[in-house]
């Protein structure tokens, strides 16, 4: 075992190691990777006039004064000091049996000396105060006259604590450990050529150059040297698998010579629309790559509306006319549902082999979900494994043990963040030799995040919308304007008038459901109100979602719609969750009939769902939800020739970063554009998936937005070492590293598969 494996309990003692434990600091590795949050600069003091009443915080500042005084009234002793910024004061309060006790304190705090104070912020009086504060003095607390100069002068490390664990505790215990470490006890996962090429410190200068810094270039460099380790790791970790990939072997399906009938040439000549050039020319990359004996790994990213389900018909098509069948993996059953319409509308009578009137040559689309009789059952199962169904559409129940395949050639998931990599590779199990997959997400991606989170897969990108679609009008309406409410009922009359049809969006199902909190400790609870609690939940971070009216719900909000005059006379149904998977399906298929005019929904329309008679979307709280979620959501409406209206219902008050998700929504529809905004709103931990896992991001410095320069040359050195040395036999460091950190269920989240 390495030093760094050592249990804090076993160097520092339990009573250290006890507080540090609840920081999820239990070896000297995790204390050594709990980087400081920011530097302090003697010279620079906090702004005492931004301190927030009931917050923790650590703050520098400079004794103005401090005395101690008995209390008459109640007895015992006072410490009164002042801290300044220069500007503001703060007081500090120290309460003690008697006064003795309270003289070491006014001894240290002397006027002119500067320190760092931390506690919760109070008031009394008017006056903000910290009570009992911990603190340490800057060229106080050290050893002798020398060090005191040198502690005095050089920057100091803040780190991410607690009220338990004060900043300089962890400091202390951070030279405790790393002041007796060598190079001997530290491994190092970057190459030495690596860091010389790039003129990095090796991991131990490293470790003192962020944790002791003599100056700020020092931290700096450091800095920027795990940055680039965290990425060479995860990029290393990826091309591992990248390399594994292509080691197995797949049946090669090609394409058809030109002039020989099968399914693809038929289905292009009866396309009624031409493909975009995005389309045609990522469709000749998958079909470049299903031709080949490797099987092919590829993530298709498009706009909502980008005509994804086309491309990714004619690579199942091209599969079936090569032999093989192809399976289509989505979601939710409403959504498998819909794919298996669109399918079999898009095919016609090539989708109707063997039945009166269906084409010579043609297949069967099958549909295979939970909620199937038993006869429906039975017919998709037998399709499905004769072969006679050469497309197989359907939810998590395609994974049963019971489902076979005659010659599984291609596997397409739909919005795969959804599945977990085990439900992924279960999948890919059922064929004979590992099928090739394609994975189709309508979220856009940065290209960095692209490279970090499906780095394990090729990406295509489709940035161009259909000819024939009009756009969408976005608008963000004030929740407590009447006047603006009004129009906005009236606005969704006019465009069913018009003949065409609204969602109403809420993001909870019953009105009297308790709101989940920030912390997620109700949210097991909140899951069953919440069709989609985890991106809800972790939007409400931070935000004081005590202060907020009550979310809306669905069964509220469409009684109420039913009473307004603008409706008047309008059918308005029901979707969401909860329903009978028949009874989600009857609410579909009666929106997009026209039985319905009006659907109050929640989010189980974001992904997939196309009605294209649905012109408008009103949207309660969309404060609450992501960008990409809202993205999603609009991408519902406009999806036929008429124009789409997107309105934004928001409580959020001006200037919070709630309101400025709405409002960059209603500014652009670029998705890409969206996206990246979205994630520089979050944390990295949600960017790779922790916070849906309930871990920590294995990510500490690493900007996966922001540094994009770091993470294309992480990977194009990672891939060479890879390349060189798959096993990494002769890198026994970052083997180990990758090990440690991505380990299996890190791995999970990461691949996002």
């Amino acid at each position: 075992m390495g030093r760094e494996d050592e249990t804090l309990s076993a160097v520092l003692g339990a009573r250290t190691a006890g507080p540090l434990g609840k920081l999820g600091l239990h070896t000297v590795g995790d204390l050594l990777r709990h980087y400081p949050r920011r530097y302090g600069d003697p010279g620079t003091l906090t702004d005492m006039d931004k301190l927030v009443l009931g917050e923790h915080v650590t703050v520098m500042a400079r004794v103005a004064r401090a005395s101690v005084r008995s209390m008459r009234s109640r007895g015992g002793a006072l410490l009164q000091a002042v801290v300044t910024d220069g500007r503001h004061e703060l007081q500090l309060t120290f309460f003690a049996k008697r006064p003795g006790a309270l003289r070491p304190h006014e001894d240290k705090l002397r006027p002119g000396r500067t320190g760092l104070f931390t506690g919760v912020v109070s008031a009394y009086r008017g006056q903000r105060q910290l009570t009992h504060p911990d603190y340490v003095l800057v060229g106080v607390d050290a050893d002798d006259a020398e060090e005191a100069m040198f502690e005095a002068s050089r920057p100091i490390p803040i780190y991410p604590a607690s009220a338990a664990v004060p900043s300089w505790r962890i400091q202390r215990a951070v030279r405790t450990v790393l002041d007796p470490l060598t190079p001997a006890d530290v491994t190092d996962p970057v190459p030495i050529e690596i860091r010389a090429r790039l003129g990095l410190p090796d991991r131990l200068d490293a470790l003192r150059g962020v944790h002791v810094p003599v100056d700020t270039r020092q931290w700096q460099q450091a800095r920027d040297r795990f940055r680039f380790e965290e990425a060479f790791v995860l990029q290393a970790a990826l091309a591992q698998r990248r390399a594994q990939a292509a080691e197995q072997e797949a049946t090669a399906r090609p394409p058809r010579a030109p002039g020989d009938p099968g399914l693809l040439a038929e289905f292009d000549a009866r396309l009624p629309f031409t493909l975009t050039a995005g389309q045609e020319s990522v469709g000749e990359d998958i079909a470049r790559e299903l031709a080949r004996p490797q099987p092919m790994q590829r993530l298709l990213q498009g706009e909502v509306g980008s005509g994804k389900t086309v491309v990714a018909l004619r690579a199942m098509l091209q599969v079936v006319d090569a032999g093989g069948q192809a399976a289509l993996l989505a979601p939710t059953e409403v959504l498998a549902a819909q794919h298996a319409r669109t399918l079999r509308q898009l095919l016609g009578p090539l989708a109707e082999g063997g039945l009166l009137g269906g084409a010579e040559n043609g297949t069967r689309v099958a549909l295979l979900t939970g909620s199937l009789g038993a006869a429906a059952r039975k017919e998709a199962l037998l399709q499905a494994a004769s072969g006679e169904a050469g497309i197989v559409v359907g939810t998590h129940a395609l994974l049963g043990e019971h489902v076979q395949f005659a010659d599984l050639g291609l596997v397409v998931v739909d919005e795969q963040h959804r599945f977990g990599v085990e439900q992924r590779d279960a999948l890919r199990a059922k064929g004979k030799v590992a099928p090739h997959l394609l994975v189709m997400t309508a979220t856009p991606i940065p290209r960095t995040v692209a490279m970090t989170v499906f780095g394990d897969l090729e990406t295509s990108s489709l940035t161009e919308i259909p000819a024939g679609r009009s756009g969408i009008t976005t608008h963000v309406v004030p929740a407590g304007n009447p006047v603006w409410m009004d129009r906005t009922w009236a606005r969704v009359r006019e465009e069913v008038d018009a003949g065409h049809r609204a969602y109403v969006v809420c993001p909870r199902i019953h009105p009297d459901a308790d709101l989940p909190t920030s912390t997620g400790t109700s949210a097991a609870a909140a899951a069953a109100d919440f069709d989609d609690v985890p991106d809800f939940l972790e939007l409400t971070a931070g935000e004081a979602v005590s202060e907020r009216p009550p979310l809306r719900a669905v069964l509220e909000v469409a009684d109420m719609l039913r009473t307004l005059p603008q409706l008047d006379g309008l059918e308005v149904g029901v979707l969401h969750g909860q329903m009978a998977p028949a009874d989600k399906d009857a609410a579909m298929a009666r929106f997009a009939s026209g039985e319905i005019q009006v659907l109050v929904s929640t989010t189980v329309i974001e992904v997939g769902v196309d009605v294209p008679e649905a012109t408008a979307m009103v949207v309660y709280d969309a404060d609450r939800f992501g960008l990409s979620q809202l993205h999603q959501l609009r991408g519902r409406v406009g999806r036929g020739s008429a124009p789409g209206l997107c309105l934004l219902v928001s409580t959020s008050e001006p200037g919070t970063p709630a309101a400025a998700r709405v409002e960059a929504l209603a500014e652009t529809t670029d998705g890409f554009r969206l996206a990246t905004l979205d994630l520089e709103l979050r944390s990295e931990g949600d960017v790779l998936g922790a916070a849906q896992s309930g871990r920590s991001s294995s990510l500490r410095l690493l900007r996966v937005v922001k540094d994009a320069d770091v993470i294309e040359t992480a990977r194009r050195e990672a891939t060479a070492v890879v390349e060189s040395d798959p096993e990494l036999d002769h890198q026994p460091d970052l083997r180990a590293a990758i090990e440690a950190q991505l380990d299996a269920e890190q791995e999970e989240f990461l691949e996002r598969a």
